[in-house]
């Protein structure tokens, strides 16, 4: 499977012939500040439909599949054939987001999907720590974990490190961590590094890998950090 780091929590996925699109924020200055992205997909998955960082599907080419992960049903539904199912969660208990933005603060969800025989969780934006109903059920079913690093109105990175324990994933990308060309004051992705040994963190020097069911070690899985293209 090919991964592609846009930017922030977008990621493109390629593999036996379909591409997925992930969370594609509001690009150019005064929103994400990040680049549009202005390449074509199959499918978009959004962890919301209300939150600009996450859900604007409008610079994502062709004609694509526009999924929001939270009106899918409980057990999950097929879309154009790749399987998906979501995961509810709260993106933060502590920040007002009905005054600040006009939207509930639970309109996020986590999603798992399978692409080219690897299942990959993205995380979403959810600002709190994963639900254990949710743990339960994801424990020994997820191969690629998109992990939400920047902490700042995500999940604490300590209860971050729960999840993974519990999850236990085959490899890590970190992803909504700071950029420079971003407007969001969040953590670099060093803060979550910091956390493992040197060895199981792989820089990949690219914004593009790809991604091997023997590159997966749910024992003691490698973070592969990819450069943000956009």
């Amino acid at each position: 499977m090919k991964i592609t780091f846009y930017a922030h929590a977008s990621f493109r996925l390629e593999e036996d012939g379909l591409t997925v699109v992930t969370d594609p924020y509001t690009p150019a200055p005064g929103n994400s500040g990040f680049d549009r992205i202005e390449e074509p997909a199959d499918i978009v998955i959004m962890s919301s439909a209300t939150d600009d960082f996450h859900s604007d599907p409008s610079h994502v080419l062709g004609h694509p599949t526009v999924v929001n992960a939270l009106e899918l049903p409980p057990e999950g539904a097929s879309v154009d054939g790749l399987a998906i199912r979501s995961f509810p969660a709260y993106e933060s208990l502590t920040f007002d987001y009905q005054s600040e933005f006009n939207r509930d603060p639970d309109a996020n969800a986590l999603y798992l999907f399978e692409i080219g025989g690897i299942r990959v969780l993205h995380m979403g934006d959810i600002g709190n720590p994963v639900a254990p109903a949710h743990l339960e059920k994801l424990a020994g079913q997820v191969d690629l974990l998109l992990a939400l690093t920047g902490e700042h109105a995500t999940i604490a990175l300590d209860d971050l490190d729960r999840a993974i324990d519990r999850i236990r994933p085959g490899a890590i990308v970190p992803m909504h961590y700071y950029s420079a060309k971003g407007v969001l004051d969040i953590e670099p992705v060093d803060r979550f590094l910091d956390r493992f040994p040197a060895d199981r963190v792989r820089r990949v020097g690219s914004s593009s890998m790809e991604l091997t069911r023997d590159m997966l070690n749910s024992d003691a899985p490698t973070i592969f950090v990819l450069e943000q293209s956009r």
